[in-house]
């Protein structure tokens, strides 16, 4: 009986270390992820959070491709609006700048105004009607 009880308890410490190193490598994830996120403000949302999480990733890798100091916010605003065509359908709008003013009516669930820095960016959809010809 007592080779069974050690090979419980080895066993048993095995999984346990298996879920110390889970733990282990979710954390570092989530440090890195909030470090990689850590410069994003949400200044008013209606969208699910992957499309939000998609957003800021997508937008931050456009940001860190551009030369320092050198905002290309049509570049951007292109960019990000045919990712959400081509990922949740069309018809995505996406304005991109260090000040703009804006009001516009979106779809449900369709809604992001972000900034990265010090770059702002409005990201919505609208619902698309085919043209009825008479």
């Amino acid at each position: 009986m007592e080779g069974a009880e050690l090979e419980l308890e080895r066993r048993s410490n095995f999984l346990k270390s298996l879920i110390q190193k889970k733990k282990s490598i979710e954390q570092q994830e989530e440090k890195h992820e909030n470090l990689h996120m850590k410069n994003i403000n949400v200044r008013a949302c209606d969208m699910p959070i992957p499309l939000q999480n998609r957003a800021f990733s997508f937008a931050r890798n456009i940001l860190h491709s551009m030369p320092p100091n050198k905002l290309d916010s049509k570049h951007l605003a292109l960019a990000l609006k045919k990712e959400f065509d081509s990922s949740y359908g069309p018809a995505w709008h996406c304005i991109v700048g260090t000040s703009f003013g804006s009001y516009v009516t979106h779809s449900l669930g369709g809604f992001l105004y972000f900034s990265i820095d010090k770059v702002y960016i409005l990201l919505f959809k609208t619902a698309v009607e085919p043209l009825h010809h008479s």
